[in-house]
């Protein structure tokens, strides 16, 4: 099933903020309520949070009462703005944008026929994305074994994709071709996706899955109770995997203990423009930390630092998966992204 999709104007989407007690769609009419759906959090995971920003320009679109292209022209330019500014450090949101406007430069006719246009490319960049993952997947199976105990960090399913997921959907494909795997999933603080949306999707799958803390990770891999790690990311640029909070503690102690340490990201992933210097890291609210739900955990008047991203040097990185195959740390540096394809 999948995570996000058009249908006759509307935007349907999962509400990730209800997961795992309620299983909520949502419908969003205009390029605000996308908008407002991604600084919520109702809408996260990075190749999903493109497939969204494609659909708030389709939204637009579709709504326009522009009399000329060039009104709608501006109309999508000023929602791309709007998409822009919900959260900075996932690159497939503003990729996704800039596809789309991009492209839509070579469209001849009226307004009419640029609208249809956007909604259609819009569509595209999610039956694309879907694709993309199951091929994913595919390759990715190529380095599970049977027996393999396998942890993951946050949620790279898909709940954060348009479907099938990129870590998970390494799992799942080896899964599907008869493996007898484990995985074990780190509750992912200070939002918990890996407690409320990877054991959900896993559970829901029937994939064998264990939840621990994030302070366990250590534990689990001097006794030996993990032989792989896969993770997603929100960018991969030419030094560094950007990606939840948390994965380079991860990575960390994955080299210390001599466990591969995988990143599965579609190339939409990949901003080989810059450095980990030049990215801007996510800053979210304090109240994440200081309160669960509703419930206040932390003294009143205390300060938080509270990134929502953190950085991984290469050299941690054992192999990256995306949709052409498997990348050595050898292939990394000859690897040329394109965009669009």
């Amino acid at each position: 099933m999948r995570t996000i999709e058009w249908r006759d104007g509307t935007v349907v989407t999962v509400d990730q903020t209800k997961l795992p007690n309620q299983a909520v769609n949502i419908n969003l009419k205009s390029c605000d309520d996308v908008a407002d759906a991604i600084r919520t959090m109702k809408i996260r995971g990075a190749p999903l949070l493109g497939a969204a920003a494609a659909f708030a320009l389709a939204l637009t679109a579709y709504n326009s009462r522009a009399k000329s292209r060039k009104e709608l022209e501006d109309e999508l330019r000023k929602a791309a703005e709007t998409i822009r500014g919900t959260r900075p450090t996932a690159v497939n949101l503003f990729w996704a944008l800039d596809r789309v406007l991009d492209r839509m430069k070579a469209v001849s006719g009226d307004a009419k026929a640029l609208a249809t246009f956007v909604v259609e490319e819009a569509r595209k960049v999610a039956d694309e994305d879907a694709a993309v993952n199951r091929l994913i997947g595919r390759h990715g199976s190529e380095l599970i074994r049977d027996g393999d105990v396998i942890l993951t960090h946050c949620n790279a399913g898909a709940l954060a994709t348009v479907d099938y997921g990129t870590a998970l959907g390494v799992v799942r494909a080896a899964w599907e071709q008869g493996k007898r795997i484990k995985v074990i999933a780190d509750e992912t603080r200070p939002l918990l996706q890996g407690a409320r949306l990877t054991t959900y999707e896993l559970k829901r799958d029937g994939i064998p899955v264990t939840l621990i803390t994030d302070d366990m990770v250590g534990y689990v891999m001097y006794k030996r109770m993990v032989n792989k790690v896969i993770v997603g990311a929100d960018r991969i640029v030419r030094d560094a995997v950007i990606n939840k909070i948390g994965t380079f503690t991860v990575a960390v102690l994955a080299k210390e203990h001599k466990i591969p340490f995988y990143v599965a990201a579609p190339k939409s992933t990949f901003d080989l423009a810059h450095t980990s210097a030049e990215i801007i890291i996510e800053e979210r609210k304090p109240e994440e930390v200081t309160y669960i739900g509703s419930q206040r955990i932390a003294a009143e008047g205390v300060d938080v630092l509270n990134p929502a991203f953190d950085i991984t040097p290469l050299n941690y990185v054992t192999a990256m998966i995306c949709e052409d195959g498997i990348l050595r740390k050898r292939d990394f540096s000859k690897f040329e992204a394109n965009r669009y394809k």
